[in-house]
This record gives C-alpha cells, sequence and structure tokens, in this order.
C-alpha cells in the first residue's frame, strides 16, 4: 500500500505543480503578494495531497514566531519547505541559486522575494545574501535558513554552516530554532512516503546578539537534541503502525 500511495502522490504532485504553475506564470507580472498567494496555495495543495494519498500529517510544537525573526530549522525533507511558508508569514527562504536557474519555478521564486545564495561563492556570496535578507527584513519579513545548508538522513548530523551566523550578526533578530522528524516519513531523495504524524517544533529563541561566536554550537545543540528526541517519538510511532510497502 505505501508503494502505491506514493506513486498516487507523486503522480497528483506532478499535474498539482503543472497547474499551479501556469497560474502563477498568469500572475507573474501582478504584486509579490499574488506570487506569494500562488505559492501558499500550491504547498497547502501538497500538504493535503500527503494526507489524503500518504497518509501523512503533521503536529507544530511551540509558539510560532509572529514578529521577524530568523529562523534556523533542521532540513530532512521537502516537507518543511512546505510547511513553513504555510506556518510562517510571508518568509524569506535562503535557498540555493541554482534553484533560480529551473524553468519557469526560478521566475516564481524570484518574484516571491526569496534570497538565492551561491554556495561557492565565498565572501562575495556572503554579503549579498545578508544583503537580500536586510530586504526582506525591511518588509517586516523572517529569514529561513537551514544551517546544514542541505538535507540530512534522521539522526544524521552535518557541519552547521556559518551564514546563519553572519545573518544572526548583521541582522540583529533573534534565533528561533527549529526541530522536526519529517525524514522519517518523507526521507531525503526517497520516492516511498510513510504515513504517520511528523512533528515541528519550534523550540526556545535565542535573543537578538546576545551570543557571538558561540552561537553556532548552541544552535547546533538545540536543534540536534531536539530533532533526535524526535527521531525516537517517530521510531516507536512507525514500529506501532507498519503496513506492507506494495
Amino acid at each position: 500500500m505505501i508503494l502505491l500511495r506514493s506513486l498516487l502522490f507523486n503522480l497528483a504532485f506532478g499535474i498539482w505543480s503543472v497547474v499551479v504553475t501556469i497560474l502563477a506564470l498568469l500572475v507573474l507580472p501582478a504584486p509579490r503578494p499574488w506570487i506569494l498567494a500562488i505559492g501558499r496555495w500550491w504547498a497547502a495543495g501538497m500538504v493535503w495531497l500527503l494526507r489524503v494519498c500518504c497518509k501523512i500529517t503533521h503536529e507544530v510544537r511551540g509558539e510560532i514566531p509572529a514578529a521577524p525573526v530568523l529562523v534556523a530549522s533542521k532540513h530532512q525533507s521537502s516537507w518543511e519547505t512546505l510547511i513553513l511558508p504555510l506556518l510562517l508569514r510571508d518568509p524569506a527562504l535562503v535557498m540555493k541559486r541554482e534553484l533560480l536557474f529551473i524553468p519557469l519555478l526560478g521566475l516564481c521564486l524570484w518574484r516571491a522575494g526569496h534570497v538565492p545564495v551561491d554556495r561557492r561563492g565565498g565572501a562575495t556570496a556572503l554579503r549579498r545574501m545578508i544583503a537580500g535578507a536586510r530586504r526582506a527584513v525591511a518588509e517586516n519579513r523572517s529569514i529561513v535558513i537551514y544551517p546544514e545548508g542541505t538535507r540530512t538522513t534522521p539522526g544524521e548530523r552535518s557541519r552547521y554552516h556559518p551564514g546563519v551566523l553572519a545573518l544572526y550578526l548583521q541582522l540583529g533578530l533573534p534565533v528561533v530554532p527549529v526541530a522536526l522528524n519529517s525524514g522519517m516519513f518523507w526521507g531525503r531523495r526517497s520516492f516511498l512516503k510513510r504515513p504517520g504524524c511528523i512533528v515541528i517544533e519550534f523550540l526556545e529563541p535565542i535573543p537578538a546578539r546576545a551570543l557571538r561566536k558561540e552561537l553556532l554550537p548552541i544552535l547546533e545543540e538545540r536543534i540536534e537534541a531536539g530533532s533526535e528526541r524526535l527521531r525516537r517519538e517517530a521510531v516507536a510511532q512507525l514500529a506501532g503502525e507498519r503496513e506492507p510497502v506494495g
């Protein structure tokens, strides 16, 4: 059943994405809020498809920030790229620049006002990222960044990059760490989607300018400890709700 549900989801994913992309192109010259509304509509549809096709639901823990903050999230799946723009009000996502080169999608991401970063660009890329984030903050938007820079498998740690520290020091915003266990249900580069309840947790904020070089180890410890706790919850959940793959 998992295989069949995953196949159904991927078919619906493609059809829904084509429909929404066409709509986005039609409103591309319109003001940015129109593009954001289309993007949220697409993400909400994807979350609905996960629930209907794959029986994947979610639970939100902690306090969702309302004022502009720097959200530093664990990254295990495509799922959090869908849910964070739905939970937060008009966030600007720090994303790899290569996404802008994807036909049609890149135009929509550019018009939505996200923050591209060239991961091989060194100091110049860092300055551009900070400048883009400052423009977003000036519009009263939160910034979302994945400190590891890529998706990891549950239980895996990757090096936390200094970009999040640069944003923390330059923007003067509190940092909200985010833990999750999405990779247990929608794994990195995995076709199969396992039914269950994904948990995303907004952890205790780190006040603006309270830390400097100490930020990275403290941030990493909070995110990793929280994500490991949620991973163990998911292991117990999946052990009690096994179903056949095909």
